[in-house]
């Protein structure tokens, strides 16, 4: 595919098929070729008219008598299979279909693109859409695209790919706006045919694009989505994303707690963070945040250091590097010594570093400072806070000089140095011709968004040096089970033991007798729980009875849970002894497979916290010991697990470990496993046991 994309991307000819003066998207088209400089031939063709936008139209495209390269098809909905027809008679292999009326109208719709995609199929024709605007390849001033293309288009190295044609046109504008030059935006419409994957793939290839920016509604092939995203990780091309929407995961996994705590949109998420993709919210920083990777690459560290002209944007910088995890490092006491020499005496050498108004004075002071600031040992990237000159002065030399001198500092500097503005405001003209004229480094737009692309830069540093291609796991022969059937912890727990993981000892019970007999080899005080499969929320009917201190409080609790079981329904159930277990921590793990991204884990606090305090961390399968500290570490309640007031601390290495064999295990029994839970599974210091389970099979 990624042959026949160059085709696509890069044709020296194009016919306008459906060129009309009624159509803005005709005129839009057709204007976008023209004032962008396309340097191939471009042909109009209307079958009833001889003249459209001032030029001589064609009736077809047969009587163009000349190769044509692209055809960009605005026909009506059931004309554009018999386009394709003469086209591919004509050896026309790639096509742009604008025209909307197909799979986003319903059935019917949909039966026509099939037929448009079956020809295409069967004819080796390339199909973007339907339903796009097109694409805009800036670098090579090709401009197939049915909206107005502001001027000026400035070719770059972020490519965009969107699943909207509306706001493309949007985020278009606030590129050029910041000064952001793009290789290639594309309008997926329909993506019948060519995919966003397709185009990703493209653009990995692609020498003139560093970073990939996306708008997704949905990820319509997550196992290609995958592969083109650790294709562009290895690449080192970041993937930047924009994703909307959220739902919740099906209710067959209602029954474990584990169902209430994941939900698409954070198996989205672990999706994003296993591939390498960094996830923003905005298109504010999906432009911000990819002009910032395309500029400075990796950030190899978390440690910033600061200089700024403003006491209170340092503050504000403060504050957000906090947010975003950020350190802010006391500078070397070199780095002091020589910063002292160079500020007024009235500043306070710091990180951040506030050289004052001085600046207006002494027009050098800044970049003096970004020097001395860049060479501290102990920093891994400098923020400085410049704004680009907005109106031109009656003499720009002066402002040119200070530009030029301090991108030099900023190119000789050993660390990456991230500019940014005080405010989003957009780029004026002067301010274009100073970067143009000195070389002068990108200019994140705003403390807020820049301090939100920093902390993206260096979370996407981090994660890209762990992406890695996951191997497909043996699938064991799972146990017998019938459709949707849900085992209880009797059965769940006996399949856990058989496969490596602790679990605390227990017996069934049929009878009172048997209850005390196992009570009394484990010790009081012990617990004693409802055995019944289907059963989910054995808490829910009163099920559990916890610190049962002799016989008769066992023969009492048996009696009880088995006549609350029979109520509803399970006439032959038994009861469960286990030993009782004081103190540790409880927590929570929990596995659930995504219709499109297979079995994801969520990891918390467990017991009866779960739902409340809602505290997990989420990964796809399957995980690492490495991967599952990772995770723990992200918990609100971490310190619970490190020994805070005094605990005892729990053992991280084997907790990891039986968490990581939990994940195994979920990924062996294979897709007709649906939901398994652990809660609580019980860590005190190197003793970690799993005390409660549930499986719920497909």
């Amino acid at each position: 595919m990624t042959r026949s994309l160059r085709e696509l991307f890069r044709p020296s000819s194009i016919a306008l098929v459906g060129a009309t003066d009624k159509s803005g998207w005709s005129l839009s088209a057709f204007q976008n070729l023209r004032d962008h400089e396309f340097a191939g031939k471009v042909y109009l063709v209307n079958p009833r008219t001889e003249v459209v936008h001032g030029e001589t139209a064609h009736r077809s495209l047969s009587g163009i008598g000349e190769p044509v390269d692209l055809a960009f098809v605005m026909v009506p909905t059931t004309a554009v299979l018999s386009v394709l027809r003469e086209g591919a008679g004509l050896g026309i292999r790639n096509y742009v279909v604008l025209t909307a009326g197909f799979g986003e109208t319903g059935p019917a719709g949909k039966r026509l693109e099939d037929e448009i995609v079956a020809f295409a199929v069967e004819h080796g024709l390339t199909v973007l859409g339907p339903n796009g605007n097109g694409y805009i390849n800036a670098a090579g001033r090709t401009t197939p695209y049915g909206l107005p293309i502001p001027a000026p288009l400035l070719p770059g190295p972020v490519g965009v790919v969107l699943q909207s044609g509306a706001l493309a046109s949007s985020v278009l504008s606030f590129a050029q706006a910041r000064n952001v030059g793009l290789s290639l935006l594309t309008s997926m419409g329909n993506e019948a045919m060519v995919s966003v994957t397709d185009v990703m793939s493209y653009l990995v290839d692609d020498p003139g694009t560093r970073v990939i920016a996306l708008f997704l509604e949905s990820v319509r092939h997550p196992a290609e989505f995958a592969r083109v995203c650790l294709r562009a990780a290895r690449a080192g091309k970041p993937v930047v994303a924009l994703k909307i929407g959220t739902s919740a995961l099906a209710s067959h996994t209602a029954q474990a707690h584990t169902g209430a705590l994941v939900g698409d949109d954070r198996v989205i998420d672990a999706a994003f963070r296993r591939f390498g993709v960094l996830r923003v919210h905005s298109l504010e920083d999906l432009i911000i945040t990819a002009g910032l990777l395309a500029s400075v690459g990796r950030i190899d560290g978390r440690r910033l250091g600061v200089v700024t002209p403003s006491g209170g944007a340092s503050e504000i910088i403060a504050d957000r590097a906090e947010q975003e995890g950020l350190e802010l490092p006391a500078f070397a006491p070199d780095t002091v010594a020589r910063l002292t020499g160079i500020v007024p005496g009235f500043a306070t050498v710091q990180n951040p570093l506030d050289v004052t108004g001085y600046v207006v004075v002494d027009r050098t002071l800044l970049g003096r400072a970004l020097e001395v600031v860049a060479e501290d040992p102990g920093i891994d990237a400098v923020l400085l806070l410049n704004d680009l000159p907005r109106v031109a002065p009656a003499d720009p030399s002066v402002t040119l000089q200070i530009a030029g001198a301090t991108a030099e500092r900023i190119r000789r500097s050993r660390v990456p140095v991230v500019v940014v503005s005080n405010v989003l405001t957009d780029i004026t003209e002067f301010g274009r011709h100073v970067q143009a004229q000195t070389g002068f480094p990108y200019v994140a737009g705003g403390i807020e968004h820049g301090m939100t692309a920093i902390g993206h830069v260096v979370r996407w540093s981090e994660a890209v040096r762990q992406v890695r291609d996951v191997a497909p796991a043996a699938v064991v022969e799972p146990p017998a089970a019938g459709p949707g059937e849900v085992w209880a912890e009797h059965r769940a727990a006996g399949l856990l033991a058989g496969h490596g993981i602790p679990v605390v000892p227990a017996e069934l019970a049929a009878g009172e007798a048997e209850a005390v007999a196992a009570a009394e080899r484990f010790g009081y005080p012990v617990v004693l729980k409802a055995a019944a499969d289907g059963l989910g929320h054995k808490s829910d009917i009163g099920g559990v009875r916890l610190g049962l201190t002799g016989p008769d409080e066992v023969r009492a609790a048996h009696r009880e849970v088995l006549a609350a079981l029979r109520d509803r329904g399970h006439p032959d159930a038994a009861t469960l002894v286990q030993p009782q277990r004081r103190g540790g921590v409880e927590l929570l793990v929990g596995v659930v497979r995504d219709p499109a991204w297979g079995p994801a884990m969520a990891i918390g606090l467990g017991g009866v916290w779960v739902e409340a305090l809602r505290d997990t961390a989420l990964r796809l399968l399957p995980v690492t010991p490495d991967d599952v500290r990772a995770a723990l570490a992200e918990l609100r309640g971490y310190g619970l697990l490190t020994g805070a007031r005094g605990a005892e601390p729990a053992d991280l290495g084997r907790l990891s470990e039986v968490i990581a064999r939990i994940g195994e295990l979920a990924v062996e029994l294979g897709p007709r496993l649906t939901a398994l839970e652990v809660n609580p599974l019980l860590v005190t210091g190197s003793r970690v046991e799993a005390l409660d389970a549930l499986i719920t099979w497909s």
